[in-house]
Parts: structure tokens; sequence; C-alpha cells
């Protein structure tokens, strides 16, 4: 059952990653069409990535 854990954690941590290069991509396209809300929903998208990383390392450090 340790692996499954393990598992979720690695599979979360690949989404918030993709999550953050998706919201990189939407702030470049933003910035490069003028199109604030585009920029800035990219920058939402690349904080909410940021917290759920951050959570994902709290939740690791307590399962050592």
């Amino acid at each position: 059952m340790l692996g499954s854990h393990t598992g979720m954690s690695n599979e979360d941590k690949l989404k918030n990653k993709i999550e953050d290069l998706g919201g990189r991509a939407k702030e470049a396209i933003g910035k490069a069409t003028g199109d604030h809300e585009t920029r800035d929903e990219g920058r939402a998208d690349q904080a909410k990535s940021s917290l759920k990383d951050a959570g994902e390392k709290v939740k690791d450090a307590f399962k050592k």
C-alpha cells in the first residue's frame, strides 16, 4: 500500500508541473497578444500549481 501513496504523490506532482507549464504558456501568449485576461489566467494557473506543489511537499515531509 505504501507504493500506491507514493505513486499518487508522483502523479499529483506531474499534474502540478503540467498546470504550471500551461500557465506559463498562457501568460506568454497573453503578453505577446496584449490579452491581459489570458496573461492573468496564466499567472493564476502558475500560482495554483505552486500552492499544490507546496502541499505535496508537506505531505512528503510527513511520510518520512
